[in-house]
């Protein structure tokens, strides 16, 4: 499990482990979210502009369904997106003796847990939580900042709005606003 806040690097974490396993000929299958539309559809990008092949899915079912046999590595990014269904996927992927790797948001804008990735950080042999640099005042960063006419969005906004440096920055606990 690679965690943390928007832009403390999970992507290109996992970019990077990709790469090792293909080094190491593993046969590799990623995964992303339908909804990530951010760059390009068929691919991992992180913000650092680190790519790598991926399949966009509407839901972790369609793991399921676009698995090989042969395949001994499933790296599903974004995994804040999905439904708890992950969980079971990601247990059976493992239980067949398949490395999985999963990166996502720990919390969401608010500062609150995320979706299914809490279960997921509970269950996983290792979990790497990273940290951005504070845009405010350039300590470590562990929350999300959404930002909406550069003001901080409110408690009442949607929890779920897909963006990049145009409305998210990294922020530490003091810099961190979720006003009312």
């Amino acid at each position: 499990m690679i965690t943390g806040s928007m832009f403390s690097g999970k992507t290109d974490e996992l970019i990077r482990r990709l790469r090792r396993a293909a080094i190491a000929r593993l046969k590799v299958q990623v995964f992303k979210p339908l909804i990530d539309d951010r760059f390009e559809t068929e691919m991992l990008t992180s913000h650092a502009g680190g790519q790598f092949e991926a399949a966009p899915i509407e839901n972790v079912e369609a793991i399921l369904e676009q698995i090989d046999g042969d395949t001994t590595l499933v790296a599903i990014d974004e995994a804040q997106f999905f439904d708890d269904m992950i969980l079971k996927v990601c247990s059976d992927m493992a239980d067949e003796g398949r490395r999985v790797i999963v990166a996502g948001l720990d919390t969401d804008f608010r500062g609150n847990p995320f979706g299914p990735i809490p279960r997921l950080m509970a269950t996983a042999e290792r979990v790497d939580k990273l940290h951005a640099i504070c845009m405010v005042c350039g300590r470590p960063a562990s929350r999300t900042q959404r930002l909406i006419d550069n003001a901080p969005a409110r408690a009442s906004d949607p929890i779920i709005v897909v963006g990049a440096s145009e409305l998210y920055e990294a922020r530490c606990r003091e810099h961190h606003e979720v006003p009312e």
